[in-house]
């Protein structure tokens, strides 16, 4: 049985905490640095295994999960989107919101969401790091572009900056002297980004070569070893899904319902949960959509009608089904 019931307002330095009984009643409250010393002094409150703790999901969380977790205590990463603590209050400060908290966890009120384990979380941090640069290589080549294109000077050869051949190209652009003090600084860190942004597919390709998961989802259409990794990573533990559908609502793939009554209206798909998982089966539809199948070929028929954007959508959304089915017969 829970003894009480405890919220926390996790902020960067500190956080406000409120323990509460099954009943309702206020047992304490109080704020802590969020140190290893404050840490401990929360956990000298009492805090253990008969304790239910609600936290809201932001930057610090999986820290802080991680340092309560010798305690025993029932910790629950709280979805702010989905639990409104706020509702009806005209008043917003860090001990309200550790009492709504407290308060929703002991009403059963509060929606949690996935704790993924370390592991998984490196594992995200490793795809997401590689995503990363690869957009800052993207942003450095399109100021490059930008400043080529401002003074006439030309454009490189194919339509890849990073190939040896622009590369080249780029070197040998004469330009007026401080514009080409410009130039040379924008090359030179686009160089080192090149170059971080190979060493970081050369550790996904070879993270996704000795995971079992990765290399099952590697062999779907469209999906390669970086989205296989991707995948693996941002789903975690596939037993939380019942199905395509769920995945596909997890993603935020599926479109927004108004309904009511003999009135029913399908809008744009609703973009909320894992822009990661979103961004990767996107991304293996693209590919997909070419091959010469009869999954692609419905889906280029689809796109002369809907459009190629909703197309690929929905043959992400069937995606969906093939990551399921795939990843169980993996395991």
């Amino acid at each position: 049985m829970t003894a009480e019931y405890i919220g926390i307002d996790l902020h960067k330095a500190f956080f406000q905490a409120c323990a509460m009984t099954p009943a309702g009643d206020r047992v304490w409250e109080g704020r802590f640095a969020r140190t290893a010393d404050g840490v401990a002094r929360f956990v000298a409150q009492g805090v253990g295994a008969s304790h239910a703790i609600a936290v809201e999901a932001s930057g610090p969380t999986w820290a802080f999960v991680d340092a309560l977790h010798p305690t025993g205590a029932q910790v629950c990463v709280v979805d702010p989107r989905k639990t409104r603590l706020k509702a009806g209050f005209a008043a917003k400060t860090d001990r309200l919101d550790a009492r709504r908290l407290a308060d929703a966890l002991r009403r059963e009120s509060v929606v949690s969401i996935y704790v993924p384990p370390p592991a998984i979380r490196e594992l995200r941090e490793l795809c997401r790091g590689r995503h990363q640069v690869i957009r800052l290589r993207t942003r450095l080549a399109q100021m490059i572009r930008a400043l080529l294109l401002r003074c006439d000077a030309g454009e490189p050869p194919g339509t890849r900056l990073w190939a040896p051949a622009a590369l080249s190209w780029l070197g040998t652009v004469q330009l007026p002297t401080d514009v080409d003090h410009s130039l040379r600084r924008l090359e030179r860190l686009y160089r080192a980004v090149l170059v971080e942004t190979q060493a970081a597919d050369q550790e996904i390709r070879h993270r996704a070569r000795v995971d079992p998961i990765a290399i099952a989802l590697d062999d779907l259409v469209g999906i390669g070893p970086v989205l296989a990794l991707t995948l693996r990573a941002e789903i975690g533990d596939i037993t939380r899904f019942r199905g395509g559908p769920a995945l596909a609502s997890y993603a935020g793939l599926v479109p927004r319902v108004d309904s009511s009554a003999d009135r029913v209206h399908h809008g744009r798909i609703t973009h909320q949960g894992s822009p990661w998982i979103r961004w990767a089966l996107v991304e293996a539809a693209r590919y997909a959509i070419r091959r010469d199948d009869a999954r692609a070929r419905w889906a280029r028929r689809l796109a002369v009608r809907k459009g190629l954007n909703k197309a690929r959508v929905a043959l992400a959304r069937v995606l969906c089904d093939q990551v399921i089915t795939t990843w169980r017969q993996a395991n």
